[in-house]
């Protein structure tokens, strides 16, 4: 609504101190840009002291109230003169800034404790999903091993391959690189004590019962776990979910199932093809750093390394195989449909996976602290 009499202000003859207001003083006469500047100019002018007097206004709104509030410094100046519907207004600013400056104080300390709190429910809505997708993949091979024909070993085979024989390359790739950086670094510090024989033992517990499962499966959770997120995501913005369950095909024993096996297969068999990378790195390194043949690092590592850390770490990868598996399918089945959650969803997923892959190698660790040594 256009306004025909502009918001000004003008001081009374004779009298420095005394200023009376006049015209429409409501949003629609501020949208006017000139109107506007002008009234800075005379507000400027005026200074924020002396008697108000806001009667001749014609029109008068909170947008008006608030400007000459803020004018004012936060407060009504002395001989104010108002209507009743004008101090009625004012009142109301009073009492909300009274209010705000009162809580300005604790809000920032309750709005850390809200986010905390919303956090905590948050991770709790989903470590209880995790364990519902854990209950349901047991019955799932339940159910599988009981009916075997009817299990679905095409996605089975399918997730076997794209998980396990396409992530060979890259895996033995960092192995390998990983073995040629420990070896070199070991040869520096045994070097200078002449325990040259060592790095076989070094080499071996490291790379075989911690760093080659846990390389394997930090590759794994970053290339496999965030695709099975993304096309579980993917799923679940073109519907297809849905479709599944109307048509009453069960997400767990269809989409979950094969691929946490299929990496439970995989998995150990990716972390032995990493650690023999790594052995080669490391030997190949030995050989050019320490004059240690691979004749004699063969011969020696069975000797330095017990068979029971072998078998640890590869109970260990299937373990990681499984919940890198559940992970994904979690944060998958978690997603909204629109781009932004499956983005978001994604990138949970590979950090989620690779910070469980850590923590379950840790209760390993402290686990099994006396197998093998």
């Amino acid at each position: 609504m256009q306004t025909t009499n502009p918001p000004s202000i003008q001081a009374e003859p004779g009298t420095a101190s005394s200023v009376r207001a006049r015209g429409e003083w409501v949003a629609a006469a501020f949208a006017d840009r000139h109107a506007w500047r002008r009234l800075q100019d005379e507000l400027r002018r005026a200074g924020n002291s002396g008697s108000w007097d806001l009667r001749d206004m014609e029109r008068f709104d909170h947008v008006g109230a608030q400007i000459l509030w803020n004018h004012w410094g936060g407060r009504m100046p002395q001989g104010l003169q108002a209507t009743p519907a004008q101090q009625d207004i004012f009142g109301q600013l009073a009492k909300f800034s009274r209010e705000q400056t009162s809580s300005k104080g604790p809000s920032w300390l309750f709005a850390r404790l809200d986010q905390l709190g919303v956090g905590l429910f948050r991770a709790a809505g989903h470590f209880r999903h995790l364990v519902e997708l854990i209950g349901q993949l047991m019955f799932d091979l339940l159910r599988l091993a009981a009916q075997p024909r009817k299990g679905p070993w095409r996605d089975i085979s399918a997730h076997l391959y794209r998980t396990g024989a396409t992530a060979l390359p890259i895996t033995a790739l960092v192995g390998f690189l990983i073995g040629v950086v420990l070896a070199y670094l070991m040869s520096l510090q045994l070097r200078q004590f002449g325990a040259e024989a060592f790095i076989v033992n070094i080499l071996g517990i490291s790379l075989i019962r911690e760093l080659g499962p846990m390389l394997g499966a930090i590759l794994v959770a970053g290339r496999s776990g965030s695709a099975i997120t993304a096309q579980i995501g993917v799923m679940r913005v073109t519907e297809e979910l849905d479709a599944l369950r109307v048509m009453g095909i069960s997400h767990g024993f269809r989409l979950v199932m094969p691929r946490a096996l299929a990496l439970a297969i995989a998995m150990p068999l990716v972390a032995l093809w990493t650690t023999l990378a790594a052995l080669a790195g490391g030997m190949l390194a030995a050989d050019v750093a320490m004059n240690i043949s691979p004749a004699y690092f063969v011969e020696a590592l069975p000797a330095a390394v017990n068979p029971s850390n072998l078998w640890l770490a590869m109970s260990k990868s299937a373990v990681f195989g499984v919940f890198i598996a559940l992970i994904a399918c979690h944060w998958g089945l978690s997603v909204e449909p629109n781009t932004q959650s499956l983005g978001e969803g994604t990138t949970a997923s590979v950090v989620s996976a690779i910070t469980m892959v850590i923590i379950v190698d840790a209760l390993f660790a402290v686990a099994f602290k006396n197998v093998g040594f």
